[in-house]
C-alpha cells in the first residue's frame, strides 16, 4: 500500500524554487494526488500558485525510495503560499480542505506523516508570542481528525537569510518563531525539528532556493526516518543529492518524461513514437 505524507504550511512547503536550477526527480514510486487521483510525481507538486516550484517533499520522498526498495510514496499537497497560522486554525478553510484530503488520501494509502513548514507570515507584530498555543490546537485536532494520536510530524525551521532584503526583510521575529518551533518539537510526542541553517534563498529573499530544498527534504528524512531532531545541516549533503541523481530511469520512466517533452510540444510526434520504440528495444 501507498505510504502518503501530508504536506502544510504556506509557500516553502509548497515550493517556490526555480524549476530549472535541480534535475528534475522522475520516480514512478513516488505519487502525488492530484484531481482525486495518485499520478505520478512532477513537479511542481502542490500547485497553489502559477510560481510554484521546487519543494522538499521531491528529495524526501526520493530519498525514502532509495532506501526502501519495496515502497510506493504518495505526497498529499495542501500548503497554501502566505497563509498565516490563523489561518490554518480548525475552524478555517485550510485546515478542513487538508482534513478533507488526507481522508481522502487514507482510502487508498497509509497515511505514515505529517509534513509542516510554516511560520514567516508570523514573523512579524508579536505573533510569536501566541504561536505554540495556536499550533498545539492545530496538531492536536489534526491528529484527533485523523484518528492518528502518534503520527510522526516533521517540523522545519525558518531560514537564517529572512529580515534582510527582498520580501524576507518583513520577517524581523523569524528567529523567535524558530525558538517556538523548536521548542513544540522538543515537547511533543513525535515532532522532530529541521534545522534551515544555512540554506539559501531566491532573489526575493523569503523563499528558499532549489537545491536548498533538495537539501531540506534530506533533513525531512533523516529526522523521519530516525525519529530525532536535525540540528545542524546533513555533513552528506552534497553527495546524497548526486547519488539521487545519478540513479538510472527505468522504462516506464523514460517513456513518462517522452511523454512530458512530446506533450509540451519539445518534440515532434515522429520523434517520439521512434524515441519510444528505442526505449523499449534496449
Amino acid at each position: 500500500m501507498i505510504k502518503s505524507f501530508l504536506m502544510i504550511g504556506q509557500s516553502n512547503m509548497a515550493g517556490r524554487g526555480f524549476i530549472h536550477e535541480v534535475r528534475p526527480i522522475y520516480n514512478e514510486r513516488i505519487q502525488m494526488l492530484r484531481n482525486g487521483r495518485w499520478q505520478m510525481m512532477t513537479e511542481p507538486i502542490n500547485y497553489d500558485r502559477p510560481v510554484s516550484g521546487i519543494s522538499l517533499a521531491a528529495s524526501f520522498a526520493d530519498t525514502w525510495c532509495g532506501q526502501n526498495q519495496e515502497d510506493t510514496i504518495g505526497l498529499i499537497p495542501c500548503a497554501e503560499g502566505g497563509s498565516s497560522l490563523d489561518e490554518w486554525a480548525i475552524d478555517q478553510a485550510l485546515f478542513r480542505h487538508a482534513i478533507a484530503e488526507a481522508k481522502f488520501a487514507m482510502q487508498s494509502s497509509e497515511l505514515t506523516g505529517i509534513l509542516w513548514h510554516q511560520g514567516e507570515s508570523d514573523s512579524l507584530n508579536g505573533n510569536y508570542k501566541v504561536y505554540y498555543k495556536k499550533l498545539l490546537i492545530i496538531i492536536e485536532t489534526l491528529r484527533k481528525e485523523l484518528n492518528a494520536p502518534d503520527i510522526p510530524i516533521i517540523i522545519g525551521g525558518l531560514g537564517d537569510f529572512l529580515g534582510r532584503e527582498g520580501f524576507g526583510k518583513s520577517c524581523t521575529e523569524y528567529n523567535f518563531i524558530n525558538e517556538e518551533l523548536q521548542k513544540f518539537a522538543f515537547e511533543q510526542d513525535n515532532c522532530y525539528f529541521v534545522t534551515a541553517s544555512g540554506l539559501t534563498s531566491n532573489p526575493d529573499g523569503i523563499h528558499i532556493d532549489a537545491i536548498s530544498q533538495r537539501k531540506f527534504g534530506l533533513r525531512y528524512f533523516e529526522a523521519f526516518s530516525k525519529r530525532q531532531h536535525v540540528l545542524e545541516p546533513l555533513i552528506n549533503e552534497n553527495e546524497l543529492l548526486k547519488l539521487n541523481d545519478s540513479r538510472e530511469h527505468n522504462k516506464s520512466e523514460k517513456i513518462y518524461i517522452q511523454s512530458m517533452d512530446f506533450a509540451l510540444g519539445k518534440m515532434s510526434y515522429e520523434s517520439f513514437i521512434s524515441q519510444v520504440m528505442q526505449i523499449n528495444n534496449d
